[in-house]
Formats: structure tokens, C-alpha cells, sequence
């Protein structure tokens, strides 16, 4: 008896000391989180985000904290809330679309980002290469940089056979379609016997007239090209597009199931999930400069 009681105390002070560096590791492990978007209103991509967060073991408010800076589709708002991030020290930041990931990379050269959706960040010279970004930079790449316009344009054609003059909605203060566009669209629509009207459109607020031009030139076919002012609400150019009886092709899925014609391009939710596996790696050690293998 008196042996077992002996053990106790050294018994107990070793289980306090136990608890009180687990309790110091879970404390460690709230990870602080920001985010850079044109909106962070609750979406798809945010759910999914979030839920493979969830599932590599990180809670929103328990073991991360997740601070979310919206622009409201103004895009020259995005360098002042890029360095409201990069001063609130962040373990990390993720930058969703090319205007978000160029204020990030602008403000910050320490801290680790995490992009999403941004076609082509070597052409735009955010990172080094894909399997090697190098820098501070490192993420999901939307696409590979070919004849991605020209494959939308040919859907579009085989859809429309007969229809001659195509409108496309492109946002020049994305560096993408500065990019992108240009190069590719133009000549592909010349080959497929569209005469090709570029709108450009700057924010959300141009969207009606933008609908309303293209309708005064005969457009008969739509093609939107991938960007948040021009995406999201995924109803808003599909409902003027169908009052405008124009058919309207779009990047993304979801603009399709609020009233889109066809939609072309990558499965957004896999990539957001995907994200979530690169936020997961950096907050627990890896370097963005690394060469991960099995992630892209």
C-alpha cells in the first residue's frame, strides 16, 4: 500500500505535465488564415474549401482562424487589403483569381500564399515554373496555357453552326485576359467564321450596358470569359443574356446551372478542395518552394 501511494504524486506530476504541453500543441495549432477574393459571401468554392479543411483535421475558430478580405469586385481596392492582411501576420494567405494573387505577391515576400484560380501564374510571373514556383508562391494553376480560348470557341461553334458575330465579355484589369486573350481568342475565331466584338467590362455595374452592346451588334452567341466581376452572382449575365435572347457559353459550372447555355473548363470545387491539401502541407512545415509531388 505504501508503495502504491508513493507512485502518486510523481504519477500525477507527470499526467500535468503531459496535459499542459498538449494544451501548449493544441494552442500552437491555431493556425491564422487570410484570404484575399472579390467577395467572401458563403459559395460553393468557400464550402469546399472549408470542408477539406475540415477533413485534414482543421477547425474554423478551434484549430484555425480564417480572415476573409473582400474587394466587392473593385479590384483597386485589392492592394490596400493585401497589406491589411500581410500586417495582421498571418501564417498564411490565400489569394483567389490573377488581380487577388498579383496585390498578395505585391504586398508580401515572407509570407506563404496559397492561389487558386489563376490560369497561368508562370506567363504572369508570379512563380518560377509549376512543379518548381520557388518564392513565397505556390497553388492550383486553373489550366494549362494552350489553345484554351480556341476549345471554347469551337464548342460554341459546334453548338451554333450557322451563327456568325460572337460578343465576348473579358475584364482588361485581369491580367489573364491581358494575357490570354489576345493571343488565342482572335485568330480561333477568325478560323471558326465568327466576327468577334470584345466587350470590356470593369466591374459588375457595365454588365447591363455591356449585355445591351452586344446586342445592338448582332451578337448572336456570348462568350464569358472567366472572372469574378463577370461570374459572380453565377445568375447575373445569365439572366440578361436569356432576356437579351443572346446564348452565352461561361467557364464555369455554376454559371450554367443558373441559366448558362454550356459551360467549358476545370472542376472548380476539386480545385478548391485541392487548395485546401497545399494550406494543409505550408501550416504544417513545407515550404511553397518545394517540389510537391501527387499535388500538381
Amino acid at each position: 500500500m505504501r508503495r502504491f501511494f508513493a507512485t502518486v504524486p510523481v504519477l500525477l506530476v507527470v499526467l500535468l505535465a503531459l496535459a499542459s504541453e498538449a494544451t501548449a500543441q493544441a494552442v500552437r495549432r491555431v493556425a491564422h488564415v487570410g484570404m484575399l477574393a472579390s467577395s467572401c459571401a458563403p459559395g460553393p468554392i468557400g464550402n469546399a474549401l472549408s470542408d477539406e479543411l475540415r477533413k485534414l483535421g482543421w477547425l474554423e475558430g478551434t484549430t484555425i482562424v480564417i480572415e476573409c478580405k473582400e474587394a466587392g469586385g473593385r479590384y483597386d481596392r485589392l492592394p490596400a487589403l493585401a497589406a491589411d492582411l500581410v500586417r495582421s501576420k498571418p501564417d498564411l494567405i490565400v489569394a483567389f483569381a490573377p488581380p487577388a494573387a498579383r496585390a498578395v505577391k505585391e504586398a508580401t515576400a515572407e509570407i506563404p500564399i496559397v492561389i487558386l484560380y489563376v490560369a497561368d501564374p508562370v506567363g504572369m510571373g508570379l512563380v518560377s515554373s509549376l512543379a518548381r514556383p520557388g518564392g513565397n508562391m505556390t497553388g492550383v494553376a486553373t489550366m494549362v496555357p494552350g489553345e484554351f480560348n480556341g476549345k471554347m470557341l469551337g464548342i460554341l461553334r459546334e453548338l451554333l453552326p450557322q451563327a456568325k458575330r460572337l460578343a465576348a465579355f473579358i475584364n482588361p484589369a485581369n491580367e489573364i485576359h491581358q494575357l490570354l486573350f489576345p493571343r488565342d481568342a482572335p485568330p480561333s475565331a477568325a478560323t471558326l467564321g465568327f466576327e468577334l466584338d470584345v466587350i470590356e467590362v470593369r466591374e459588375a455595374g457595365e454588365i447591363p450596358a455591356a449585355i445591351a452592346t452586344a446586342k445592338a451588334h448582332g451578337a448572336e452567341a456570348l462568350y464569358v470569359v472567366g472572372d469574378p466581376i463577370l461570374n459572380n452572382p453565377p445568375n447575373r449575365v445569365p439572366d440578361l443574356a436569356s432576356q437579351a435572347g443572346i446564348p452565352s457559353i461561361y467557364l464555369f459550372q455554376s454559371n450554367v446551372q443558373a441559366g448558362g447555355l454550356i459551360s467549358y473548363g476545370p472542376d472548380m470545387l476539386a480545385l478548391a478542395r485541392l487548395g485546401a491539401h497545399y494550406v494543409n502541407r505550408i501550416l504544417r512545415g513545407a515550404k511553397p518552394a518545394d517540389h510537391w509531388p501527387g499535388l500538381g
